[in-house]
């Protein structure tokens, strides 16, 4: 049995809110430079080159890269050989997202009650999903979400009859939607199977894995590729001014389902894809 004390997570969670707002991964931003280069839009090519001349300005000075910092989004793969001490570990990763939040100096996005909508002033708390895994690891991903995107992601319940083709269509459905309000190019996260919440868990899952991996699934790869593909045909663009770079990465993640159904998420983030990934 190992012994993790709480005070650890909320110094890394910490440490990691404060990265991933002004630094985004290897992989998103290799795309947007590849992006660049494959443009065909005088006007996608500017804009891509802005993103790129911002990513600089945004290490070089560590300030964020997008003003919206996002909710932070924070999974749990915690090893059940582990034994965690100090304090409740809900309270240690909402103390890591304060400090990194306030310390980090980054925009407090987060009301207290959906409705009342009274600013919490810190950014906590966080959405937290907890997976428990063999091992005596700990696996922490941050990945904030900013709601210019998040706004236009969808659920689709669709019938078992709808098929494959029903879900290139719920995809293609919810890019055309959000248009260039997702602060296109975008990258899309896709759930397929489980129940209502378990796609939409999936879809926000999708959206941490590099985008330069594929599913160990034939079908689903061949699917990744297709839509991708077909995404970038739709002229939508960088900044939704027209263009062929549509979309920088589109993963799907399937779990089993019921009979009578194929729920379908379509989790769709901008280009400012933040994900950072310790293991403790």
């Amino acid at each position: 049995m190992r012994t993790i004390n709480t005070d650890e997570i909320t110094r890394n969670i910490k440490e990691m809110c404060m990265q991933v707002n002004i630094q985004l991964s290897d992989d998103v931003k290799k795309a947007i430079l590849d992006g660049k280069e494959k443009e065909e839009s005088i006007i996608g090519k500017q804009i891509l080159g802005q993103l790129e001349e911002n990513m600089d300005i945004a290490w070089k000075n560590k300030i964020p890269i997008c003003q919206d910092t996002g909710m932070t989004v924070v999974f749990l793969k915690i090893g059940q050989d582990i034994h965690i001490e100090g304090g409740f570990i809900e309270d240690a990763v909402n103390e890591g997202i304060r400090q990194g939040y306030c310390d980090g100096y980054l925009r407090k996005s987060v009301v207290g009650d959906p409705l009342i909508r009274e600013n919490t002033k810190d950014n906590t708390p966080g959405v937290i999903h907890y997976e428990i895994v063999p091992g005596d690891k700990m696996e922490i991903t941050v990945a904030p979400k900013g709601f210019g995107s998040e706004n236009m992601s969808k659920i689709f319940m669709l019938k078992p009859a709808d098929g494959v083709e029903g879900v290139k269509n719920a995809i293609i459905e919810s890019v055309e939607a959000a248009g260039p309000n997702a602060c296109p190019p975008m990258v899309i996260g896709v759930g397929i199977g489980g129940t209502f919440e378990k796609c939409a868990l999936l879809a926000k899952k999708a959206l941490t894995r590099d985008i330069n991996s594929h599913s160990s699934i034939p079908y689903v790869q061949q699917l990744e590729e297709e839509m991708l593909k077909e995404i970038n045909n739709l002229g939508i663009g960088p900044g939704g001014l027209g263009g062929r770079v549509t979309a920088i990465g589109l993963n799907i993640e399937t779990y089993a389902t019921h009979i009578a159904g194929l729920p379908v998420a379509v989790n769709i983030c901008c280009h400012v894809n933040r994900h950072i990934r310790r293991i403790l």
